[in-house]
């Protein structure tokens, strides 16, 4: 089993960092958590077959983790997709993917699938709207999502946040737990995804010393977590490994330097600071 961070960055264009996106590889499966900016290149860049991706999980629809999951539908079935690529996420996640189907990239499908058959025809994309609990079990792998708190303690209408939902996954194969936390602040859902974890794959965007105005103590309390939280999330789940993800652009090392320091503070376990392509193997 193996996990690559794809992407470590976030919404804003980092020279660095491609958009927040990790994959899990089970021996001939890959299994892709969100679609971020330059996820197929990156997969490229990876050497993993773009036509082996058949299933997709997405946490939430904030843009940096959906911005290319139109490229993940097309160049996956381009690229010698078989089956239906079958994707998961939050309530209206069928909406979203049928619009990009049927809607923006109806006439690009069309046009490959009737005038370039020798990709074999439209390979079908599926989409399922899950909530909270098992989402799927292969019988060598099982997943089951958790809702975790991304910004629901900012100031948006009780119409919005009807609508909203972020998700985080743990997937269980081969005797090892996976947690990919999603966007989010410490909260119920985070602490059952990671108790127990070889690893956890957790957002932190912002080292302690970044933390400089009213507005960045918000995002730290309620959008997402930063490095005076994550360590303690770790230590009190009993996690085995912590990976770093979703950082912000950064015109040098010294902020990332005081992250890790942040989090080595609270939690004594190895700590993978993620860059663009890392590999974990567990």
């Amino acid at each position: 089993m193996e996990v690559i961070l794809l992407g470590t960055g976030g919404p804003r264009p980092d020279p660095r960092r491609m958009a927040t996106t990790t994959l899990i590889r089970l021996g001939d499966e890959n299994i892709l958590f969100d679609a971020g900016r330059g996820v197929m290149v990156q997969l490229s860049k990876a050497g993993v077959p773009l036509g082996a991706i058949n299933t997709v999980f997405l946490t939430h629809h904030h843009f940096d983790h959906i911005g290319d999951l139109y490229d993940v539908m097309l160049n996956s079935w381009m690229s010698g997709r078989k089956d239906a690529l079958r994707i998961y996420g939050p309530p209206d996640t069928q909406r979203l993917v049928n619009t990009l189907v049927t809607q923006v990239y109806d006439k690009d499908i069309t046009w490959r699938d009737q005038g370039e058959p020798s990709f074999g025809g439209w390979k079908p994309v599926i989409a399922t709207d899950i909530v909270p609990g098992p989402v799927l079990d292969t019988g060598r792998w099982k997943i089951s999502a958790e809702l975790v708190s991304h910004g629901e303690g900012l100031d948006m209408t009780p119409a919005f946040l009807q609508r909203w939902m972020c998700l985080g996954y743990r997937l269980e194969a081969d005797g090892k737990v996976i947690a990919i936390s999603g966007d989010t602040v410490p909260c119920p859902g985070l602490e059952r995804l990671a108790e127990g974890a070889d690893l956890l794959v957790q957002c932190c965007f912002l080292a302690t010393p970044e933390i400089t105005s009213e507005q960045l103590r918000r995002l730290a309390k309620h959008t997402i977590a930063c490095g005076d939280t994550v360590g303690k999330v770790a230590a009190n789940a009993g996690v085995k490994k912590l990976a770093l993800t979703h950082h912000r652009p950064r015109s040098d090392d010294s902020m990332l330097n005081a992250l890790l320091e942040d989090v080595r503070r609270d939690y004594s376990g190895p700590v993978v600071l993620g860059e663009d392509l890392t590999r974990i193997e567990l």
